[in-house]
C-alpha cells in the first residue's frame, strides 16, 4: 500500500496548520491533522455549486463570488453553470492555499485557474461581500465553504458571517433573484432560522460526503433573495 506523502505545509494568522497530501494520484488538504477536502470525495462541492447557482445557466453574463478555494471543485462546476461573459470571484484567505492548486496538483486545476472568467482575490470573503453590499456590484450567487458551520469555524473571525448583520449583508450582496448557498459539516438549526429571519426564501438539504453514501450528514443552506415584484407583495 502506497503511503500518504505530505507535499506542503502552511500555518494560518489564528495558527491552525493546513497540510496538502498526495496519496497514490489524490490529493487530501487537512487542517490540524484533520482531513477537510479530498480530490476523492467532491459531491458535497460540486452540490454547493449546483445548489447556488443551477438558477444561473440562462444567465450570461452572471457574477459569482465563492468564499474558500478549497481544491477547486465549487469553482470547476460554477464555471460549467454560467455562460461565457460570467465572472467567477474566488476569494481564499490564505495564499499558500492558492499557491498550492497552481504548484502541487498535477495540473489538475491549471485549465480552470487560467479561464478568463476565473478571478482569485487574496483576502476574506466578508469584505468583498461588504464591498457589493454597500458599493456594488452585487453578485447573482454566492458560495460559501469557509468553516464546518457557525458552529465550528476554521477561522474565528467567520463568525460575522452568520449572524443577523452579516446576513444583512449577504442579502445586500445579491441581485434581486440571486441565491447564496453555505456549506456545513452538520445541521445547524440556528443558521437556518437566523437566514429565514434575516428575510430569504431558505432551504435545508442534506448531502453526504460521495454519491454513493447512504448517509447525509452534511447540509447545505439556501438563501435566496426574493424577486423586487414579490418583495413588494
Amino acid at each position: 500500500m502506497k503511503p500518504s506523502v505530505k507535499i506542503a505545509e502552511t500555518i494560518a494568522p489564528d495558527g491552525a496548520v493546513f497540510a496538502l497530501y498526495k496519496h497514490d494520484g489524490k490529493f487530501m488538504l487537512y487542517m490540524n491533522q484533520r482531513q477537510v477536502m479530498s480530490t476523492m470525495l467532491t459531491h458535497s462541492e460540486l452540490m454547493l455549486a449546483d445548489i447556488g447557482c443551477g438558477h444561473l445557466q440562462p444567465h450570461q453574463k452572471a457574477r459569482v463570488l465563492i468564499g474558500g478555494l478549497g481544491l477547486s471543485f465549487s469553482l470547476r462546476r460554477a464555471l460549467e453553470l454560467t455562460g461565457p461573459g460570467a465572472v467567477v470571484v474566488v476569494a481564499e484567505l490564505l495564499p499558500e492555499i492558492v499557491r498550492w492548486n497552481h504548484e502541487h496538483l498535477d495540473g489538475l486545476n491549471d485549465e480552470i485557474l487560467a479561464d478568463p472568467r476565473t478571478q482569485i482575490v487574496q483576502g476574506d470573503v466578508y469584505s468583498l461581500i461588504l464591498k457589493a453590499a454597500t458599493k456594488g456590484p452585487t453578485y447573482e450567487s454566492i458560495l460559501l465553504d469557509v468553516d464546518d458551520g457557525p458552529s465550528s469555524l476554521i477561522q474565528p473571525q467567520n463568525g460575522q458571517l452568520y449572524d443577523g448583520t452579516g446576513l444583512e449583508l449577504l442579502k445586500a450582496a445579491l441581485s434581486p433573484g440571486g441565491r447564496a448557498a453555505i456549506w456545513a459539516a452538520e445541521a445547524e438549526p440556528q443558521l437556518l432560522k437566523a437566514i429565514r429571519k434575516a428575510g430569504f426564501r431558505s432551504e435545508e438539504i442534506p448531502c453526504a460526503k460521495h454519491i454513493n453514501a447512504k448517509r447525509q450528514n452534511h447540509r447545505i443552506y439556501l438563501a435566496e433573495r426574493l424577486p423586487e415584484k414579490t418583495r413588494r407583495k
